[in-house]
Protein backbone atom coordinates (compact mmCIF):
# COMPACT_ATOMS: atom_id res chain seq x y z
CA UNK A 1 0.00 0.00 0.00
CA UNK A 2 1.22 3.48 -0.76
CA UNK A 3 -0.05 6.78 0.50
CA UNK A 4 -1.41 9.42 -1.83
CA UNK A 5 -1.45 13.17 -1.66
CA UNK A 6 -5.22 13.38 -1.54
CA UNK A 7 -7.09 11.82 1.33
CA UNK A 8 -10.02 9.83 -0.14
CA UNK A 9 -11.27 8.89 3.31
CA UNK A 10 -12.04 12.40 4.46
CA UNK A 11 -9.59 12.31 7.36
CA UNK A 12 -9.06 15.46 9.39
CA UNK A 13 -6.28 17.79 8.27
CA UNK A 14 -4.49 17.24 11.60
CA UNK A 15 -2.89 14.06 10.29
CA UNK A 16 0.33 15.63 9.14
CA UNK A 17 3.64 13.88 8.64
CA UNK A 18 6.82 15.39 10.01
CA UNK A 19 9.39 13.14 8.41
CA UNK A 20 13.04 13.74 7.61
CA UNK A 21 12.26 13.57 3.88
CA UNK A 22 9.61 16.28 4.02
CA UNK A 23 11.65 18.64 6.17
CA UNK A 24 14.80 18.24 4.09
CA UNK A 25 12.96 19.69 1.11
CA UNK A 26 12.51 22.98 2.98
CA UNK A 27 15.42 23.43 5.36
CA UNK A 28 18.16 21.14 4.09
CA UNK A 29 19.45 17.86 5.42
CA UNK A 30 22.07 19.42 7.65
CA UNK A 31 19.52 21.35 9.65
CA UNK A 32 17.22 18.49 10.47
CA UNK A 33 17.30 18.05 14.27
CA UNK A 34 17.70 14.66 15.89
CA UNK A 35 14.36 15.09 17.62
CA UNK A 36 12.43 14.61 14.39
CA UNK A 37 9.73 11.99 14.20
CA UNK A 38 11.69 9.45 12.11
CA UNK A 39 15.37 8.76 12.81
CA UNK A 40 17.85 6.08 11.97
CA UNK A 41 20.36 5.00 14.52
CA UNK A 42 23.94 3.91 13.85
CA UNK A 43 22.80 0.42 12.87
CA UNK A 44 20.24 1.64 10.35
CA UNK A 45 17.31 0.87 12.61
CA UNK A 46 14.46 3.22 11.96
CA UNK A 47 12.23 4.14 14.78
CA UNK A 48 9.50 6.69 15.18
CA UNK A 49 8.39 9.36 17.50
CA UNK A 50 4.79 8.84 16.60
CA UNK A 51 1.93 11.24 17.14
CA UNK A 52 -1.30 10.05 18.71
CA UNK A 53 -4.38 11.37 17.01
CA UNK A 54 -7.33 11.44 19.34
CA UNK A 55 -10.71 12.91 18.63
CA UNK A 56 -10.96 16.68 18.49
CA UNK A 57 -12.28 16.81 22.05
CA UNK A 58 -9.07 15.26 23.42
CA UNK A 59 -5.57 16.57 23.75
CA UNK A 60 -2.96 15.25 21.35
CA UNK A 61 -0.22 13.19 22.95
CA UNK A 62 3.08 11.91 21.63
CA UNK A 63 4.19 8.31 21.34
CA UNK A 64 7.87 8.39 22.23
CA UNK A 65 8.39 4.64 22.34
CA UNK A 66 11.03 3.16 20.04
CA UNK A 67 10.64 0.41 17.46
CA UNK A 68 13.35 -1.89 18.78
CA UNK A 69 11.61 -5.28 19.00
CA UNK A 70 12.86 -7.64 16.31
CA UNK A 71 10.83 -10.42 14.64
CA UNK A 72 12.26 -13.09 16.94
CA UNK A 73 11.28 -10.98 19.96
CA UNK A 74 7.70 -10.57 18.72
CA UNK A 75 7.28 -14.29 18.05
CA UNK A 76 8.58 -15.36 21.45
CA UNK A 77 6.80 -12.56 23.34
CA UNK A 78 3.52 -13.76 21.82
CA UNK A 79 4.22 -17.31 22.92
CA UNK A 80 5.87 -16.46 26.25
CA UNK A 81 3.15 -14.10 27.39
CA UNK A 82 0.48 -16.75 26.98
CA UNK A 83 2.27 -19.69 28.59
CA UNK A 84 2.40 -19.45 32.37
CA UNK A 85 2.00 -21.84 35.26
CA UNK A 86 -1.57 -22.67 34.20
CA UNK A 87 -0.40 -24.97 31.39
CA UNK A 88 1.89 -26.96 33.66
CA UNK A 89 0.23 -26.89 37.08
CA UNK A 90 -3.32 -25.48 37.22
CA UNK A 91 -4.42 -27.60 34.28
CA UNK A 92 -4.56 -30.53 36.69
CA UNK A 93 -7.63 -29.00 38.35
CA UNK A 94 -9.46 -29.26 35.03
CA UNK A 95 -8.55 -32.95 34.84
CA UNK A 96 -10.01 -33.56 38.30
CA UNK A 97 -13.22 -31.73 37.44
CA UNK A 98 -14.02 -33.17 34.03
CA UNK A 99 -11.74 -36.08 33.19
CA UNK A 100 -9.27 -36.43 30.29
CA UNK A 101 -11.75 -36.37 27.40
CA UNK A 102 -13.62 -33.31 28.69
CA UNK A 103 -10.31 -31.51 29.20
CA UNK A 104 -9.06 -32.32 25.70
CA UNK A 105 -12.37 -31.47 23.98
CA UNK A 106 -12.75 -28.22 25.96
CA UNK A 107 -9.24 -26.99 25.12
CA UNK A 108 -9.63 -27.91 21.45
CA UNK A 109 -13.06 -26.26 21.25
CA UNK A 110 -11.88 -23.06 22.93
CA UNK A 111 -9.01 -22.73 20.46
CA UNK A 112 -11.63 -22.12 17.74
CA UNK A 113 -12.75 -18.97 19.59
CA UNK A 114 -9.13 -17.86 19.99
CA UNK A 115 -8.70 -18.29 16.21
CA UNK A 116 -11.70 -16.02 15.61
CA UNK A 117 -10.28 -13.34 17.93
CA UNK A 118 -6.85 -13.65 16.31
CA UNK A 119 -8.28 -13.13 12.81
CA UNK A 120 -9.97 -9.93 13.99
CA UNK A 121 -6.93 -8.46 15.68
CA UNK A 122 -4.43 -9.47 13.01
CA UNK A 123 -6.30 -7.60 10.28
CA UNK A 124 -6.68 -4.37 12.27
CA UNK A 125 -3.24 -4.30 13.89
CA UNK A 126 -1.25 -5.06 10.74
CA UNK A 127 -3.10 -2.23 9.00
CA UNK A 128 -2.35 0.23 11.81
CA UNK A 129 0.40 -1.11 14.14
CA UNK A 130 0.36 1.47 16.93
CA UNK A 131 0.89 1.36 20.69
CA UNK A 132 -1.94 -0.27 22.66
CA UNK A 133 -3.81 -0.96 19.42
CA UNK A 134 -7.04 -2.69 20.31
CA UNK A 135 -7.69 -0.28 23.19
CA UNK A 136 -7.37 2.69 20.87
CA UNK A 137 -9.24 0.97 18.04
CA UNK A 138 -12.24 0.51 20.36
CA UNK A 139 -12.42 4.29 20.82
CA UNK A 140 -11.61 5.06 17.20
CA UNK A 141 -13.98 2.64 15.45
CA UNK A 142 -16.83 2.35 17.99
CA UNK A 143 -17.08 5.10 20.61
CA UNK A 144 -14.58 6.96 22.80
CA UNK A 145 -16.45 5.77 25.89
CA UNK A 146 -16.19 2.18 24.64
CA UNK A 147 -12.44 2.65 24.27
CA UNK A 148 -12.16 3.95 27.84
CA UNK A 149 -14.05 0.96 29.24
CA UNK A 150 -12.02 -1.49 27.13
CA UNK A 151 -8.74 0.18 28.03
CA UNK A 152 -9.23 0.19 31.78
CA UNK A 153 -10.63 -3.34 31.71
CA UNK A 154 -7.50 -4.56 29.91
CA UNK A 155 -5.25 -2.57 32.23
CA UNK A 156 -6.89 -4.09 35.32
CA UNK A 157 -6.68 -7.55 33.73
CA UNK A 158 -2.95 -7.29 33.02
CA UNK A 159 -2.09 -5.46 36.25
CA UNK A 160 -3.86 -8.09 38.39
CA UNK A 161 -1.98 -10.88 36.63
CA UNK A 162 1.32 -9.43 37.86
CA UNK A 163 0.70 -10.19 41.57
CA UNK A 164 -0.82 -13.54 40.47
CA UNK A 165 2.47 -14.63 38.90
CA UNK A 166 4.56 -13.13 41.73
CA UNK A 167 2.53 -15.17 44.22
CA UNK A 168 3.01 -18.21 41.97
CA UNK A 169 6.80 -17.63 41.95
CA UNK A 170 6.85 -17.63 45.74
CA UNK A 171 4.79 -20.84 45.92
CA UNK A 172 7.04 -22.56 43.37
CA UNK A 173 10.24 -21.66 45.22
CA UNK A 174 8.79 -23.13 48.43
CA UNK A 175 8.68 -26.50 46.64
CA UNK A 176 12.34 -26.80 47.63
CA UNK A 177 12.56 -24.93 50.92
CA UNK A 178 10.74 -22.59 53.30
CA UNK A 179 13.95 -20.91 54.48
CA UNK A 180 13.37 -17.66 52.56
CA UNK A 181 10.26 -15.85 53.85
CA UNK A 182 7.44 -15.08 51.42
CA UNK A 183 7.92 -11.32 51.77
CA UNK A 184 11.58 -11.56 50.77
CA UNK A 185 10.89 -13.56 47.60
CA UNK A 186 8.06 -11.23 46.58
CA UNK A 187 10.27 -8.15 47.06
CA UNK A 188 13.10 -9.66 44.99
CA UNK A 189 10.77 -10.53 42.11
CA UNK A 190 9.23 -7.02 42.05
CA UNK A 191 12.69 -5.41 42.00
CA UNK A 192 13.74 -7.64 39.09
CA UNK A 193 10.60 -6.74 37.15
CA UNK A 194 11.37 -3.09 37.76
CA UNK A 195 14.95 -3.38 36.47
CA UNK A 196 13.94 -5.25 33.32
CA UNK A 197 11.00 -3.01 32.40
CA UNK A 198 12.63 0.34 33.21
CA UNK A 199 15.55 -0.36 30.89
CA UNK A 200 15.26 0.03 27.11
CA UNK A 201 12.57 -2.11 25.51
CA UNK A 202 15.18 -4.17 23.67
CA UNK A 203 16.33 -5.54 27.06
CA UNK A 204 12.79 -6.54 27.88
CA UNK A 205 12.65 -8.21 24.47
CA UNK A 206 15.89 -10.10 25.07
CA UNK A 207 14.82 -11.24 28.55
CA UNK A 208 11.45 -12.39 27.31
CA UNK A 209 12.98 -14.10 24.29
CA UNK A 210 15.17 -16.40 26.37
CA UNK A 211 12.54 -17.03 29.06
CA UNK A 212 9.93 -17.82 26.42
CA UNK A 213 12.35 -20.15 24.70
CA UNK A 214 12.64 -22.04 27.99
CA UNK A 215 8.84 -22.31 28.20
CA UNK A 216 8.64 -23.75 24.72
CA UNK A 217 11.37 -26.27 25.49
CA UNK A 218 9.55 -27.30 28.67
CA UNK A 219 6.17 -27.98 27.07
CA UNK A 220 7.79 -29.72 24.10
CA UNK A 221 9.86 -31.78 26.53
CA UNK A 222 6.79 -32.75 28.56
CA UNK A 223 4.90 -33.80 25.44
CA UNK A 224 7.88 -35.96 24.35
CA UNK A 225 8.12 -37.33 27.91
CA UNK A 226 4.46 -38.34 27.74
CA UNK A 227 4.93 -40.11 24.40
CA UNK A 228 7.97 -42.05 25.61
CA UNK A 229 6.59 -43.10 28.99
CA UNK A 230 3.16 -44.14 27.66
CA UNK A 231 4.94 -46.57 25.33
CA UNK A 232 6.87 -48.18 28.19
CA UNK A 233 9.96 -45.98 28.35
CA UNK A 234 9.89 -45.63 32.14
CA UNK A 235 11.54 -47.30 35.17
CA UNK A 236 8.48 -49.53 35.65
CA UNK A 237 8.45 -50.59 31.96
CA UNK A 238 4.71 -49.98 32.13
CA UNK A 239 3.21 -49.54 28.66
CA UNK A 240 0.10 -47.73 29.94
CA UNK A 241 -0.97 -45.89 26.76
CA UNK A 242 -4.54 -44.57 27.13
CA UNK A 243 -5.27 -46.80 30.13
CA UNK A 244 -6.64 -43.94 32.25
CA UNK A 245 -9.18 -43.06 29.55
CA UNK A 246 -10.71 -46.51 30.17
CA UNK A 247 -10.15 -46.79 33.92
CA UNK A 248 -11.46 -44.73 35.67
CA UNK A 249 -12.84 -43.34 32.40
CA UNK A 250 -12.72 -40.49 29.89
CA UNK A 251 -15.33 -38.27 31.58
CA UNK A 252 -15.78 -37.29 35.22
CA UNK A 253 -18.97 -36.20 36.95
CA UNK A 254 -18.99 -32.91 38.85
CA UNK A 255 -21.48 -31.87 41.55
CA UNK A 256 -24.24 -34.18 40.22
CA UNK A 257 -24.60 -37.74 38.96
CA UNK A 258 -25.62 -38.64 35.43
CA UNK A 259 -25.53 -36.49 32.30
CA UNK A 260 -25.81 -33.22 34.23
CA UNK A 261 -22.68 -34.12 36.20
CA UNK A 262 -20.79 -34.95 32.99
CA UNK A 263 -21.89 -31.66 31.40
CA UNK A 264 -20.83 -29.61 34.42
CA UNK A 265 -17.47 -31.38 34.38
CA UNK A 266 -17.00 -30.39 30.73
CA UNK A 267 -18.16 -26.84 31.47
CA UNK A 268 -15.59 -26.50 34.24
CA UNK A 269 -12.89 -27.63 31.80
CA UNK A 270 -14.11 -25.03 29.30
CA UNK A 271 -13.84 -22.33 31.97
CA UNK A 272 -10.33 -23.58 32.73
CA UNK A 273 -9.46 -23.33 29.02
CA UNK A 274 -10.82 -19.76 28.81
CA UNK A 275 -8.39 -18.72 31.53
CA UNK A 276 -5.42 -20.82 30.42
CA UNK A 277 -5.43 -20.12 26.67
CA UNK A 278 -4.62 -16.48 26.02
CA UNK A 279 -5.31 -14.71 22.76
CA UNK A 280 -3.46 -12.37 20.40
CA UNK A 281 -3.33 -9.50 22.90
CA UNK A 282 0.36 -9.99 23.74
CA UNK A 283 1.45 -9.89 20.11
CA UNK A 284 -0.81 -6.87 19.54
CA UNK A 285 0.55 -4.87 22.47
CA UNK A 286 4.06 -5.09 21.01
CA UNK A 287 2.95 -3.68 17.62
CA UNK A 288 3.88 -0.10 18.50
CA UNK A 289 7.47 -1.09 19.31
CA UNK A 290 8.05 -3.69 16.59
CA UNK A 291 10.50 -3.19 13.77
CA UNK A 292 8.88 -3.13 10.32
CA UNK A 293 5.50 -4.19 11.76
CA UNK A 294 3.58 -4.55 8.50
CA UNK A 295 5.94 -7.30 7.45
CA UNK A 296 6.63 -8.85 10.86
CA UNK A 297 3.17 -8.82 12.46
CA UNK A 298 1.22 -10.96 9.93
CA UNK A 299 3.80 -13.73 10.24
CA UNK A 300 3.80 -13.39 14.03
CA UNK A 301 0.02 -13.75 14.31
CA UNK A 302 -0.04 -16.89 12.19
CA UNK A 303 2.95 -18.52 13.84
CA UNK A 304 1.93 -17.72 17.39
CA UNK A 305 -1.64 -18.97 16.99
CA UNK A 306 -0.75 -22.31 15.43
CA UNK A 307 2.12 -22.99 17.82
CA UNK A 308 0.06 -22.10 20.86
CA UNK A 309 -2.82 -24.24 19.65
CA UNK A 310 -0.45 -27.17 19.29
CA UNK A 311 0.98 -26.59 22.78
CA UNK A 312 -2.36 -26.23 24.56
CA UNK A 313 -4.22 -28.98 22.70
CA UNK A 314 -1.37 -31.48 22.97
CA UNK A 315 -0.70 -30.38 26.55
CA UNK A 316 -4.30 -31.07 27.58
CA UNK A 317 -4.09 -34.47 25.87
CA UNK A 318 -0.79 -35.31 27.61
CA UNK A 319 -2.18 -34.50 31.06
CA UNK A 320 -5.07 -36.94 30.57
CA UNK A 321 -2.66 -39.66 29.44
CA UNK A 322 -0.27 -39.25 32.39
CA UNK A 323 -2.64 -39.22 35.37
CA UNK A 324 -6.13 -40.59 36.11
CA UNK A 325 -8.67 -38.00 37.21
CA UNK A 326 -9.15 -39.80 40.54
CA UNK A 327 -5.43 -39.92 41.42
CA UNK A 328 -5.13 -39.62 45.22
CA UNK A 329 -1.81 -37.71 45.13
CA UNK A 330 -3.14 -35.10 42.68
CA UNK A 331 -6.34 -34.62 44.69
CA UNK A 332 -4.34 -34.25 47.91
CA UNK A 333 -1.96 -31.77 46.26
CA UNK A 334 -4.83 -29.41 45.40
CA UNK A 335 -6.71 -29.86 48.65
CA UNK A 336 -3.66 -29.14 50.79
CA UNK A 337 -2.26 -26.45 48.47
CA UNK A 338 1.12 -28.13 47.95
CA UNK A 339 3.72 -25.68 46.58
CA UNK A 340 4.96 -25.36 43.02
CA UNK A 341 5.23 -28.34 40.74
CA UNK A 342 4.08 -30.70 43.50
CA UNK A 343 0.54 -30.04 42.20
CA UNK A 344 1.56 -30.51 38.55
CA UNK A 345 0.03 -33.60 36.93
CA UNK A 346 3.38 -34.18 35.20
CA UNK A 347 5.25 -34.34 38.52
CA UNK A 348 2.54 -36.59 39.97
CA UNK A 349 3.01 -38.88 36.97
CA UNK A 350 6.78 -38.90 37.51
CA UNK A 351 6.28 -39.85 41.15
CA UNK A 352 3.91 -42.68 40.11
CA UNK A 353 6.63 -44.06 37.84
CA UNK A 354 9.38 -43.44 40.47
CA UNK A 355 11.30 -41.07 38.20
CA UNK A 356 13.81 -38.94 40.13
CA UNK A 357 15.48 -35.58 39.34
CA UNK A 358 13.00 -34.67 36.62
CA UNK A 359 10.47 -33.17 39.10
CA UNK A 360 13.12 -30.68 40.26
CA UNK A 361 13.93 -29.75 36.67
CA UNK A 362 10.24 -29.26 35.91
CA UNK A 363 9.82 -27.06 38.99
CA UNK A 364 12.79 -24.91 37.97
CA UNK A 365 11.36 -24.46 34.46
CA UNK A 366 7.91 -23.70 35.86
CA UNK A 367 9.51 -21.01 38.03
CA UNK A 368 11.08 -19.46 34.93
CA UNK A 369 7.68 -19.62 33.22
CA UNK A 370 5.93 -17.85 36.07
CA UNK A 371 8.61 -15.14 36.21
CA UNK A 372 8.47 -14.64 32.45
CA UNK A 373 4.68 -14.43 32.40
CA UNK A 374 4.71 -11.79 35.13
CA UNK A 375 7.34 -9.87 33.19
CA UNK A 376 5.05 -9.87 30.13
CA UNK A 377 2.13 -8.64 32.20
CA UNK A 378 4.14 -5.70 33.54
CA UNK A 379 4.96 -4.76 29.95
CA UNK A 380 1.39 -5.12 28.64
CA UNK A 381 -0.22 -3.37 31.62
CA UNK A 382 2.15 -0.40 31.37
CA UNK A 383 1.62 -0.10 27.60
CA UNK A 384 -2.17 -0.26 27.95
CA UNK A 385 -2.08 2.59 30.47
CA UNK A 386 0.29 4.45 28.15
CA UNK A 387 -2.18 4.02 25.28
CA UNK A 388 -4.99 5.44 27.39
CA UNK A 389 -2.82 8.44 28.26
CA UNK A 390 -1.97 9.02 24.59
CA UNK A 391 -5.67 9.24 23.82
CA UNK A 392 -6.29 11.69 26.65
CA UNK A 393 -8.13 9.10 28.73
CA UNK A 394 -5.55 8.93 31.53
CA UNK A 395 -3.42 11.68 33.12
CA UNK A 396 -1.15 13.36 30.57
CA UNK A 397 2.06 12.88 32.62
CA UNK A 398 1.79 9.13 31.90
CA UNK A 399 2.81 9.80 28.27
CA UNK A 400 6.31 10.81 29.35
CA UNK A 401 9.03 8.38 28.36
CA UNK A 402 12.62 7.94 29.38
CA UNK A 403 15.44 8.53 26.89
CA UNK A 404 15.29 4.81 26.16
CA UNK A 405 11.63 5.14 25.10
CA UNK A 406 10.14 3.52 28.22
CA UNK A 407 6.87 4.98 29.64
CA UNK A 408 8.45 5.16 33.07
CA UNK A 409 5.48 6.40 35.10
CA UNK A 410 3.20 3.73 33.64
CA UNK A 411 5.70 1.03 34.62
CA UNK A 412 5.99 2.42 38.15
CA UNK A 413 2.19 2.39 38.62
CA UNK A 414 2.04 -1.27 37.55
CA UNK A 415 4.87 -2.14 39.94
CA UNK A 416 2.95 -0.38 42.71
CA UNK A 417 -0.11 -2.53 41.98
CA UNK A 418 2.11 -5.63 42.12
CA UNK A 419 2.55 -4.92 45.85
CA UNK A 420 -0.83 -6.64 46.25
CA UNK A 421 1.13 -9.88 46.09
CA UNK A 422 2.13 -9.19 49.71
CA UNK A 423 -1.43 -10.28 50.60
CA UNK A 424 0.02 -13.76 50.59
CA UNK A 425 2.05 -12.96 53.71
CA UNK A 426 -1.14 -12.96 55.80
CA UNK A 427 -3.35 -15.28 53.70
CA UNK A 428 -3.15 -18.77 52.27
CA UNK A 429 -1.40 -18.66 48.88
CA UNK A 430 -4.04 -20.83 47.20
CA UNK A 431 -6.79 -18.46 48.34
CA UNK A 432 -4.96 -15.39 47.02
CA UNK A 433 -4.24 -17.08 43.68
CA UNK A 434 -7.90 -18.01 43.27
CA UNK A 435 -8.98 -14.41 43.96
CA UNK A 436 -6.80 -13.16 41.11
CA UNK A 437 -7.90 -15.98 38.78
CA UNK A 438 -11.58 -15.22 39.31
CA UNK A 439 -11.05 -11.51 38.73
CA UNK A 440 -9.01 -11.75 35.55
CA UNK A 441 -10.93 -14.56 33.82
CA UNK A 442 -13.97 -12.32 33.27
CA UNK A 443 -11.72 -9.42 32.20
CA UNK A 444 -9.98 -11.55 29.59
CA UNK A 445 -13.27 -12.68 28.10
CA UNK A 446 -14.54 -9.08 28.03
CA UNK A 447 -11.32 -8.14 26.18
CA UNK A 448 -11.92 -10.82 23.56
CA UNK A 449 -15.53 -9.66 23.13
CA UNK A 450 -14.34 -6.08 22.68
CA UNK A 451 -11.81 -7.14 20.02
CA UNK A 452 -14.43 -9.00 18.00
CA UNK A 453 -17.04 -6.23 18.24
CA UNK A 454 -14.45 -3.59 17.31
CA UNK A 455 -13.57 -5.56 14.19
CA UNK A 456 -17.24 -5.78 13.19
CA UNK A 457 -17.42 -1.96 13.33
CA UNK A 458 -14.08 -1.69 11.50
CA UNK A 459 -15.32 -3.88 8.66
CA UNK A 460 -18.55 -1.87 8.36
CA UNK A 461 -16.48 1.31 8.12
CA UNK A 462 -14.26 -0.24 5.42
CA UNK A 463 -17.33 -1.28 3.41
CA UNK A 464 -19.00 2.12 3.81
CA UNK A 465 -15.89 4.13 2.89
CA UNK A 466 -14.75 1.91 0.05
CA UNK A 467 -11.53 0.67 1.63
CA UNK A 468 -10.76 -2.61 -0.15
CA UNK A 469 -9.72 -5.13 2.51
CA UNK A 470 -7.88 -7.13 -0.16
CA UNK A 471 -5.25 -4.36 -0.16
CA UNK A 472 -4.56 -4.70 3.56
CA UNK A 473 -1.34 -6.35 4.83
CA UNK A 474 -3.48 -9.15 6.34
CA UNK A 475 -7.03 -10.17 5.51
CA UNK A 476 -8.81 -12.57 7.83
CA UNK A 477 -10.99 -15.31 6.38
CA UNK A 478 -14.65 -16.08 7.16
CA UNK A 479 -15.32 -12.48 8.13
CA UNK A 480 -17.53 -11.13 9.60
CA UNK A 481 -18.83 -14.58 10.63
CA UNK A 482 -15.65 -15.39 12.56
CA UNK A 483 -15.97 -12.12 14.46
CA UNK A 484 -19.60 -12.83 15.39
CA UNK A 485 -18.67 -16.40 16.40
CA UNK A 486 -15.91 -15.13 18.69
CA UNK A 487 -18.11 -12.35 20.11
CA UNK A 488 -21.04 -14.62 21.00
CA UNK A 489 -18.85 -17.37 22.49
CA UNK A 490 -16.69 -15.06 24.61
CA UNK A 491 -19.65 -12.96 25.75
CA UNK A 492 -21.56 -16.02 26.96
CA UNK A 493 -18.52 -17.45 28.74
CA UNK A 494 -18.04 -14.14 30.54
CA UNK A 495 -21.22 -14.85 32.53
CA UNK A 496 -20.69 -18.60 32.85
CA UNK A 497 -17.31 -18.34 34.61
CA UNK A 498 -18.64 -18.00 38.15
CA UNK A 499 -21.75 -20.19 37.80
CA UNK A 500 -20.72 -22.51 40.64
CA UNK A 501 -21.68 -19.93 43.30
CA UNK A 502 -25.33 -20.34 42.25
CA UNK A 503 -25.39 -24.10 42.86
CA UNK A 504 -27.01 -25.31 46.12
CA UNK A 505 -24.59 -25.05 49.01
CA UNK A 506 -21.86 -23.36 46.89
CA UNK A 507 -22.62 -19.68 47.59
CA UNK A 508 -19.49 -17.70 48.46
CA UNK A 509 -19.48 -13.89 48.53
CA UNK A 510 -15.76 -13.33 47.69
CA UNK A 511 -15.98 -15.77 44.76
CA UNK A 512 -19.12 -14.03 43.46
CA UNK A 513 -17.57 -10.57 43.73
CA UNK A 514 -14.28 -11.52 42.08
CA UNK A 515 -16.06 -13.50 39.33
CA UNK A 516 -18.50 -10.76 38.34
CA UNK A 517 -16.87 -7.50 39.48
CA UNK A 518 -15.51 -6.55 36.05
CA UNK A 519 -18.84 -7.36 34.37
CA UNK A 520 -20.31 -4.60 36.54
CA UNK A 521 -17.33 -2.21 36.24
CA UNK A 522 -17.23 -2.23 32.41
CA UNK A 523 -20.70 -0.70 31.81
CA UNK A 524 -20.13 1.76 34.67
CA UNK A 525 -16.94 3.00 32.96
CA UNK A 526 -18.70 3.18 29.60
CA UNK A 527 -21.78 5.08 30.80
CA UNK A 528 -19.75 7.32 33.13
CA UNK A 529 -17.34 8.47 30.40
CA UNK A 530 -20.19 8.88 27.90
CA UNK A 531 -22.09 11.16 30.25
CA UNK A 532 -18.97 13.06 31.28
CA UNK A 533 -17.58 13.69 27.78
CA UNK A 534 -20.85 13.54 25.77
CA UNK A 535 -19.28 11.06 23.34
CA UNK A 536 -21.22 9.73 20.35
CA UNK A 537 -21.50 6.30 18.79
CA UNK A 538 -19.58 6.50 15.50
CA UNK A 539 -21.36 5.70 12.26
CA UNK A 540 -19.36 3.78 9.60
CA UNK A 541 -18.87 6.96 7.53
CA UNK A 542 -17.57 8.92 10.53
CA UNK A 543 -14.94 6.37 11.52
CA UNK A 544 -11.38 7.59 10.90
CA UNK A 545 -9.59 4.90 8.90
CA UNK A 546 -6.59 7.02 7.87
CA UNK A 547 -5.24 8.40 11.14
CA UNK A 548 -1.52 7.57 11.41
CA UNK A 549 -1.67 5.27 8.38
CA UNK A 550 0.51 7.61 6.31
CA UNK A 551 3.18 7.63 9.02
CA UNK A 552 3.20 3.83 9.09
CA UNK A 553 3.43 3.67 5.29
CA UNK A 554 6.32 6.15 5.21
CA UNK A 555 8.10 4.25 7.97
CA UNK A 556 7.66 1.01 6.00
CA UNK A 557 9.05 2.58 2.81
CA UNK A 558 12.09 4.00 4.60
CA UNK A 559 12.80 0.99 6.81
CA UNK A 560 16.35 -0.36 6.57
CA UNK A 561 16.95 -3.73 8.27
CA UNK A 562 19.74 -3.96 10.82
CA UNK A 563 22.85 -5.62 9.42
CA UNK A 564 23.40 -9.08 10.93
CA UNK A 565 25.97 -9.16 13.72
Amino acid sequence: MTSTGADPYGANDVYRRESITTQEKHIGAAAVPRALDNEKDMHGNAYERRRSYASSSLKVGYDSTHRKLKPRHIQLIGIGGTIGTALYVSIGRGLLNGGPASLFIAFTFWCSFILAVTLCMAEMVTYLPISSPFIRFAGRYVDDAFGVAAGYNFFIFEAMLVPFEITACNVIIHYWSNVVPAGGIIAIVIVMYGLINLLAVKWYGETEFWCALGKVLLIVGLIIYTFITMLGGNPQHDRFGFRYWRDPGAFAQLYYDGNLGYFLGFLQCLIQASFTIAGPDYVSMAAGEAENPRTVMPKAYNAVFYRLTAFFVLGSLAVGINVPYNDAELIAAYKSGLPGAAASPYVVAMNRLRIRVLPDIVNAMVLASAFSAGNSYVYCASRSLFGLALEGKAPRFLTRCSKAGVPIYCVLIVLAISLLSFLQVSNNAAVVLQWFVNLVTASQLINFSVMCFTFIRFKKACDAQGLDRNTLPYKGFWQPFAAWYGLVGCFIMTFVGGYTVFLPGQWDIPTFLFSYAMIGVFPVLYVGWKLLKKTKWKSPMDVDLRGEVEEIEEYTRNFIPSPPK
